[in-house]
């Protein structure tokens, strides 16, 4: 591998090296973010959340809701070494914006705190991370608030982690405070200044002794993958400090481990700690195409994110894997079609500056590759090649029905919801034939916020949302017999058409039926068809106003006149003999069932199934979920109606991590009570 690391330096010359800044929401990313950049005097001065003068979550979105919503892109340089951090939102409901980051990352820093309702959130950052083999370090912040012990807090986070979290600290206490910290490697210990760098100072006799267990207990994580060092420590020989960092190096970038640092980002402790770690540590751009193209690749960049701006257009985050890439340069999406960049720029935070050239390693804007989309591999050489694909959009959890207020904004609101999709694959937009809706899905009612504001204030789209209607549907219990017969004289040719109609229930999921058994000529064959296509309309509205499904109508009687007869009025009068005959027929109202699979830590558990049955579903049992310790999956029949805001009671109920999938099973009698009400939401009455 090229730009190796040996755990004691840098190569010369390095390539910029990507790190994601990933976490539970709230956990201290932009914070991080920002001490990490004043700290290498990117910036004059450390901005805060609070103050809404930070470089991340600079968006409109993020600034009102004070949270990331999107990530951020910012490089530095440190000590001669380039970097790119890409800070992610922790919100579950922002989680896609991780996941086309991670695409082009070297590295992350996974940013925690000591609160145990989060690990389950943590755990969903880890599953992540694991999944898709990116080394990983751990940054406990806000260490300044934490009272227990270091290595208690690990105990809490470990379950959330595959692999062992090894200590690479231990803090230096001083009335309850950390004041400092001792490093496990290097066996120093050091002193916090705000926002300033540690220094070194002497270790007292007890922060020794305590140095000695825990960095043993560091050794030993090590030496389960290294039979020398295993070695030194049976005989009780000093490992060589060379071999302790190169170990250390290779377990973490082989993801056998997980090392955790600590400190405080609004205070600026611990970041030069961590920014060391990185330069010394973190692998390089060939690493990541090893981990995500295959030997035959000649992909040149990977896309990690799509923006539409409101001047440049179309813009292609895109990370450098090989060579370079220059402005108005021809690229091949995929191996296959044909893209030219019109318009290169680094970028950050908000601010995008204009480049004629990005090298290997590099993370850069490309301008109006209209084609592009997130996850995709760009070449300068046709032909196929295969890598890493986009990982599957998460599946939808909250459904809004949207619409233009006014009319004339029709078309741009579709061009809109198709942007504001492209650039976040987790939202989704679908049309509902049956209820003549358009749905923006997404996955909680923050991310259907957001797209809403990005709307108005993007766009300047004034639109209006709402619960989407349930597609009830209408059946029958009984048959019955009916004439429809239309006659009409007004002057001139008149109108005539007599039908005679069986309409009879069929078993459910079989859909309508139709048929004849017309003998004698008594409907003539050519006016049959128009019989068939006036009892279908009809039946799009049904006794309580919903579509009938599930029948069988059956011409068997009826006459004509030579004169009057024609496809018109045979069609009324079929319309005519289903809107007579359907009140006799016991019509009943019916309600979409979904198959619904939600997933859980197993602590809640209980009090997901106690939601379920208080929604009125059928609970068909749960299950461990696979290669997810801890975790269970909750399988039950639910009715659509009772979905609608199902994710923000489960959430709720799980530390914001529940999560769901659903699909149409089939469709189920609503009667009583249920289906008064169902009729009342809906504005609908029995005919």
């Amino acid at each position: 591998m090229a730009n190796s690391t040996n755990g004691k330096g840098t190569a010369a010359g390095s390539t910029p090296r990507c790190i994601a800044l990933v976490g539970p929401f709230g956990s201290g990313k932009t914070s991080l973010l920002e001490a990490l950049l004043a700290r290498t005097d990117k910036l004059a001065r450390q901005g805060t959340v609070t103050d809404g003068n930070t470089v991340g979550d600079a968006s409109p979105e993020a600034r009102s809701h004070g949270m990331s919503v999107e990530v951020n892109v910012a490089d530095t340089e440190y000590l001669g070494d380039r970097f790119v951090f890409v800070d992610c939102p922790g919100s579950v409901e922002f989680l896609s914006e991780m996941d086309g980051a991670l695409s082009g990352v070297d590295m992350a820093v996974v940013v925690a705190e000591d609160d145990e309702r989060k690990v389950p959130a943590l755990q969903l950052i880890l599953k992540a991370l694991e999944a898709r083999a990116i080394p990983r370090v751990l940054f406990l912040n806000k260490i300044d608030k934490s009272s227990r012990r270091v290595r208690d807090v690990l105990t809490v986070l470990q379950p959330a982690s595959e692999v062992p979290l090894v200590l690479r600290q231990i803090p230096i206490w001083e009335d309850s405070q950390a004041t400092g910290f001792i490093d496990l490697a290097l066996e120093r210990a050091h002193v916090y200044h705000e926002k300033e760098p540690s220094t070194e100072i002497d270790m007292s006799d007890e922060d020794r002794t305590r140095e000695h267990e825990a960095r043993f207990t560091m050794l030993e994580h090590l030496a389960d993958h290294d039979d020398d060092l295993m070695e030194a420590l049976l005989e009780d020989i000093a490992p060589d400090r060379d071999l302790v960092f190169s170990d250390l190096v290779k377990e973490m970038q082989d993801g056998l481990i997980c090392p955790v640092f600590f400190g405080s980002a609004d205070h600026g402790n611990g970041v030069s700690r961590l920014l060391k770690a990185l330069r010394h540590e973190a692998p390089f751009v060939d690493t990541l195409s090893n981990r995500i193209l295959d030997d035959n690749s000649r992909a040149a960049l990977q896309v990690i994110k799509t923006l539409h701006t409101q001047h440049g257009g179309k813009i292609s985050i895109a990370r450098v894997l090989e060579g370079q890439v220059s402005d108005g340069d021809s690229l091949f999406r995929n191996g296959r079609d044909e893209v030219k960049v019109s318009g290169l720029f680094s970028v950050f935070g908000q601010t995008a500056s204009k480049i004629a050239t990005a090298g290997k390693g590099d993370l850069v804007a490309l301008g109006r590759l209209e084609h592009v989309e997130t996850g995709d591999l760009l070449s300068h050489d046709e032909g196929a090649f295969t890598g890493l694909n986009s990982p599957e959009p998460r599946s939808p959890a909250l459904a809004t029905a949207i619409e233009a207020v006014q009319r004339k904004d029709e078309v741009r609101l579709s061009a809109a919801l198709a942007k504001l999709a492209e650039e976040d694959p987790s939202l989704s937009i679908s049309q509902n034939q049956t209820t003549a809706e358009t749905l923006l899905k997404g996955q909680g009612e923050m991310h259907l916020r957001v797209a809403q504001e990005r709307l108005a204030g993007k766009y300047g789209l004034d639109v209006s949302a709402h619960t989407p209607h349930i597609p009830y549907a209408e059946t029958i219990r009984a048959r019955t017999k009916v004439r429809g017969r239309h006659k009409k004289q007004s002057g001139g040719h008149g109108q005539f058409g007599d039908v005679v109609l069986e309409i009879s229930p069929l078993p459910r999921g079989e859909g309508i039926q139709f048929s004849d058994t017309i003998t004698g000529g008594v409907v003539p064959k050519q006016y049959i068809p128009s019989v068939r296509d006036g009892a279908l309309d009809a039946l799009g509205r049904g006794t309580f106003g919903f579509p009938v499904v599930d029948v069988a109508i059956c011409l068997t009687d009826g006459s004509y006149h030579s004169v009057d007869s024609s496809d018109q009025a045979f069609k009324m009068a079929g319309a005519l003999a289903i809107r007579e005959g359907l009140p006799d027929c016991k019509p009943v109202l019916l309600e979409p069932i979904h198959k619904v699979v939600i997933a859980c830590p197993n602590d809640a558990t209980a009090r997901v199934n106690a939601i379920v049955s208080a929604r009125r579903g059928q609970l068909l049992g749960f299950d461990a979920r696979a290669n997810w310790p801890g975790w269970d999956e909750v399988q039950a029949l639910l009715p659509e109606a009772e979905i609608g805001d199902l994710i923000i009671e489960l959430r709720s109920a799980t530390a914001g991590v529940a999560s769901y999938v659903s699909e149409f099973d089939h469709m189920a009698e609503l009667s009583g009570k249920a289906a008064e009400q169902a009729l009342q939401r809906s504005g609908k009455q029995a005919a």
